[in-house]
């Protein structure tokens, strides 16, 4: 790969991120943090994702604990959690939020399956903007004649490269993540 294409990496290694966070988030049958850490919360006028509000843990499989840092906020922790479609409620317990996860049915796990679908689409999406975007630029230095023809067809032969690159990357993580959706 060109060095001239190592300028734009950060920008496709900021799409698998993204990606990453957001198969995170995705309720696989195990409590994991992850579930509820990006969760917005009504506090002090502002909507702020949970975990910069509690601390959040899993102390088993099965369960996430939410211990709000101002014990004020603790009811709107709540509200939050039941707005946010988790499929289980949240239960207070003096200053702790417990929130246990039921098993997933085949149902339920077809469902997620669908929503892992679309958030691989989105990233696809947004490659081939990069992509789009990167190319204008490519066509316009040949059109301005800082580039020859030559590079200009090294550079989009790169890009192609490095896009199918990421397009494998991102199809990897969506086989792993579907996988571990359809584990019972």
């Amino acid at each position: 790969m060109s060095q001239y294409m190592d300028n734009f990496k950060e920008n496709f290694d900021k799409v698998i991120e993204y990606l990453k966070r957001e198969l995170a988030s995705f309720r696989i049958g195990r409590a994991t943090p992850a579930l509820v850490e990006n969760i917005k919360v009504e506090a002090y006028g502002v909507a702020t994702p949970l975990v910069h509000l509690a601390g959040i843990a899993a102390p088993d499989p099965k369960t996430i604990s939410i211990q709000p840092w101002d014990k004020n906020l603790l009811k709107e922790v709540e509200k939050a959690l039941q707005q946010a479609e988790l499929g289980a409620s949240p239960l207070i317990k003096d200053d702790l939020i417990i929130i246990s996860i039921p098993p997933l049915t085949e149902e339920s796990r077809k469902e997620i399956t669908k929503k892992l679908s679309q958030r691989l689409e989105e990233a696809k999406i947004s490659l081939r903007n990069q992509r789009e975007k990167i190319k204008e630029q490519v066509l316009k230095q040949e059109k301005d004649k800082e580039i020859s023809e030559d590079d200009k067809f090294r550079r989009l032969e790169d890009l192609d490269e490095m896009v199918k690159d990421y397009n494998s990357r991102i199809k990897d993580l969506g086989q792993k993540k579907e996988e571990e959706i359809m584990t019972v």
